[in-house]
């Protein structure tokens, strides 16, 4: 079902020449496990029938799951146990693509545009009234307000990647680099490698943004190097300098048409974001002699570091700071949809409608073709499948603040997991947080 989804996203699949797998695997009876309880059904109805112990085998093992005894079955397994958000899921992949309302999967490019016409005209309004008023009273609450419209330009840039804003390629890629390169973003560089992550969401090792440490990279930072990962509000500034050089283990930048993260065959794609993204840059350097360097600072320069700090804080948050451990896999106790079940909706208060529920992220690491305008219903609808496999977020005020204390306490206790072991949870470095190692 992995390359299923994958299909629907209008992906490539990638060729066979990485050391590390970067495809989804395929989802198949044999990457499922079922139930005691479901197994003690068939093994009876099999013996009852007169059927023999290696048939009855097979058939436990391929024998479709339909939609309505997913509950029960969930029910069966959690009722009188603790739950283990380890432990595979009683359902497939299929499952919670047929409990979403077909709508929910039709793509309307001038709803997508519409948006974007927003948003691009709440960008120019607000500069056009900050610079107006050019008053420190006002600028603070642009500060603010730009940098979450950036960061909403960046969410509607991210449909494009996914193919979720329509189904056109060509609109997607002209779409994504007006909104990408706007905010200094290499669109191409970027969608190939938001591409790997969703694609090996959950995944140690090859999952590719905000994923694990294995503890011996871990020990091989320096405590500067650990410091500005682990501290706040650095890694909330960590962004731009991912894209230049990607994440501690890993090598390659998203600006480099040779860098690991791309095949041949992307290279064009790749240069045609950096060219984009360098005319934005030369842009902005113009800027900065018509207008001055400090006004561009105020209006462009720290919106900007805004909309990083957005960007860092959410999609941390997508798949950090709950408040029990989740589980990050390897080997073959990863799948497509284990890994996929482990991410972590988020409520925004009024934020959310404004950064297009990006905060409604399950639903979207499983099928990202689903266009965020229809995010929270498919959300609903699932919510029967999934079953305590769906965590509810905590409901936000007005602002979510409440995420802040979420953030920290998950900097403060998340920081490498084993070296060994398919199945792992992060740990925590007391000496990082000023103890000492017994």
């Amino acid at each position: 079902m992995a390359s299923f989804v994958i299909s629907e996203c209008g992906l490539k699949p990638l060729p066979r020449i990485y050391p590390k797998p970067r495809a989804a695997q395929p989802l198949s009876s044999s990457n499922l496990r079922f139930s005691r309880t479901n197994q003690r059904f068939n093994s009876s109805f099999c013996s009852s029938s007169g059927i023999n112990k290696e048939r009855n085998w097979a058939l436990r093992v391929s024998a479709p799951l339909r939609i309505q005894p997913v509950e029960e079955e969930n029910r069966a397994i959690n009722g009188g146990e603790e739950f283990d958000p380890a432990a595979p899921p009683p359902f497939k992949l299929s499952d919670i693509k047929a409990a979403i309302p077909k709508h929910c999967w039709v793509k309307d490019p001038w709803r997508s545009v519409s948006y974007v016409v927003r948003d691009v005209v709440a960008v120019f309004g607000m500069a056009a009234a900050a610079a107006y008023f050019n008053n420190w009273l006002v600028w603070p609450l642009y500060w603010f307000a730009q940098s979450t419209l950036f960061w909403a330009l960046f969410v509607l840039g991210h449909d494009c990647g996914h193919g979720s804003f329509s189904n056109n390629p060509k609109l997607n890629s002209v779409f994504g680099h007006l909104l990408h390169s706007s905010i200094l973003v290499p669109y191409h560089g970027w969608r190939i490698s938001h591409r790997t992550h969703h694609q090996n969401h959950g995944h140690v090792e090859n999952d590719e943004s905000w994923h694990p440490l294995p503890e011996k990279i871990y020990n091989s930072l320096d405590n500067n190097t650990k410091m500005l990962r682990f501290t706040l509000p650095f890694p909330m500034l960590a962004y731009p300098f991912y894209l230049w050089s990607r994440s501690p283990g890993k090598k390659g930048s998203h600006f480099h048409p040779e860098s690991d993260l791309f095949v041949p065959n992307e290279r064009k794609d790749v240069i045609t974001s950096t060219v984009c993204w360098t005319a934005m840059a030369a842009l902005l350097v113009g800027l900065s002699f018509v207008i001055g360097p400090l006004q561009l600072l105020k209006l462009y320069g720290v919106p900007y570091l805004g909309f990083v700090a957005w960007l860092d804080l959410v999609t941390y948050l997508h798949h950090h700071g709950h408040e029990d451990k989740l589980p990050w896999y390897r080997g073959k106790e990863w799948s497509y949809l284990r890994g996929g079940l482990t991410t972590l909706d988020r409520d925004y208060g009024l934020i959310n409608n404004i950064h297009h529920d990006i905060g409604t992220h399950v639903i979207h690491h499983l099928f990202p073709q689903i266009p965020h305008y229809h995010l929270i219903e498919a959300t609903e609808a699932a919510k029967g499948v999934l079953g305590k496999y769906y965590r509810e977020p905590k409901k936000s005020g007005p602002l979510p603040l409440h995420l802040l204390g979420e953030l920290l306490r998950s900097m403060k206790k998340d920081h490498y997991v084993s070296d060994t072991g398919d199945i792992v949870y992060y740990q925590t470095d007391p000496q990082l947080n000023g103890g000492r190692k017994s």
